[in-house]
């Protein structure tokens, strides 16, 4: 090669060996990767099932806790319910709904895990009870 050519021609000129041709493959796949699993948001097969599965029990636990709380707040003692979940310490006021029979649902066979502890929560944020809108339907004979 002659001292005086320039490089876009020893460029040109340039034939890498099957092994750096191999290597440099095996990099790109590794780069690819690191950055998919990273950054990508790539996951593997075992991990998309477990967060499938805590994702469900999730959902089942805030529904249950929305139940929960429309039969609290709907009961006619509900005032006072309220004021003794408040009273309740905040370890305890899981077992207060429990207890109370709001966190059970006809038809579950088993409690759904956390969904007491949502239910608290959320009415322990409430003020006051909301007041319920009673429509009759009157007809006129």
């Amino acid at each position: 090669m002659a001292d005086n050519q320039k490089l876009s021609q020893r460029f040109d000129e340039y034939q890498p060996s099957k092994t750096l041709w191999f290597w440099s493959l095996v990099g790109a796949v590794v780069l690819t990767m690191i950055v998919g699993f990273t950054a990508g948001g790539w996951t593997l097969a075992g991990t998309a099932s477990e967060m499938a599965k805590t994702s469900a029990i999730k959902a089942r636990a805030e529904l249950v806790a929305n139940l929960c709380v429309q039969k609290f707040i709907t009961a006619s003692d509900a005032s006072q319910n309220l004021a003794k979940l408040k009273e309740t310490s905040s370890y305890q006021r899981d077992g207060f709904i429990s207890d109370g029979g709001w966190v059970k649902l006809a038809g579950m066979k088993k409690a759904a895990p956390g969904a007491a502890d949502l239910c608290a929560d959320k009415l322990a944020a409430m003020d006051t009870i909301p007041a319920r809108n009673v429509s009759q339907n009157q007809t006129n004979g």
